[in-house]
């Protein structure tokens, strides 16, 4: 199949097939209309004669995607899930471990289910864990002191050394967590802390919902973003300005500050030594 032989019509109709058989995502739609796109720049440029069919397949537009509020949970909410195992079995230990994880360190799942032991620094006193995120990009993340101890208790129950490259979080057969199993858990979670907090089963929550609200807590307590965009490993700040555009509270603290409000303005009156001070001038 040639240059010759594509054209617009062809191109669309393989962009409507994306969405509406292979039930994909806009954002996937978009990704390979920018990879198609990419193809045609090239052969705008070294391929005179194909000038007139790539200037027709440049021009298919990018589709507007609609951008979900990003959900996320209280400090409660995130504290009564990772309380939510029962602590008094291996299992409960380690699910709660694996929440704690999600909660303390931001990680997405693919990267908390794909730590290992010596991945970890916990004799240090700055601990810290190496993460994989995506595109095999690395970056370190601290570890705070109640996550640092359930890893050691996790480790030394496994009878697992910190420079071994052993999954930090195993199944039932001793092999590394997987995507589902580490959802199951969350789901698990849920079940439990709903007796406490009933909201909690209102709400869409997955094992990134603990990486959005690590980042709403981080924001506001006043972590600037691009230290935000590190620490969850965002290749580009705007990804990580949404949480910012989501923070309705932080916004209505705002409109305190500016003094911005649907009452009248308070009027200045002046003291009587000031009208003194201006009749004297």
């Amino acid at each position: 199949m040639g240059v010759a032989d594509f054209d617009r019509d062809l191109v669309l109709a393989f962009l409507d097939e994306l969405e509406v058989k292979r039930k994909n995502s806009i954002q996937t739609r978009n990704a390979r209309l920018t990879a198609i796109r990419s193809f045609f720049h090239h052969v705008a440029a070294n391929d005179p004669a194909s000038l007139g069919i790539a200037q027709r397949i440049l021009a298919i537009p990018i589709k507007r995607t609609h951008i979900e509020v990003t959900h996320h949970l209280s400090r409660n909410e995130v504290d009564a899930l990772i309380n939510a195992p029962d602590q008094q079995t291996p299992r409960g230990r380690r699910d709660r471990a694996l929440l704690l994880f999600l909660a303390r360190t931001g990680a997405r799942v693919s990267e908390a289910i794909g730590v290992n032991a010596a991945d970890l620094q916990l004799d240090r006193p700055r601990s810290q864990v190496l993460l994989r995120g995506k595109g095999r990009k690395e970056r370190i993340v601290p570890i705070p002191s109640d996550l640092v101890k359930g890893l050691k208790a996790l480790l030394n129950e496994r009878g697992i050394a910190l420079h071994e490259t052993r999954p930090l979080f195993v199944g039932t057969h001793e092999t590394r967590l997987t995507r589902f199993g580490a959802t199951h858990i969350v789901r698990r979670a849920v079940a439990t802390a709903t007796m406490t907090i009933a909201d909690l089963a209102r709400k869409p929550i997955s094992p990134h919902v603990f990486r959005h609200s690590l980042a709403m807590t981080l924001l506001q307590s006043g972590v600037d973003l691009l230290t935000i965009q590190a620490w969850l490993g965002h290749s580009q700040v705007a990804t990580t300005h949404r949480y910012a555009s989501a923070d309705v509270e932080m916004m209505r603290r705002g409109l305190e500050k500016a003094g911005v409000s649907g009452a009248d303005a308070a009027r200045f009156k002046p003291k009587d030594a000031v009208l003194r001070l201006l009749e004297a001038i």
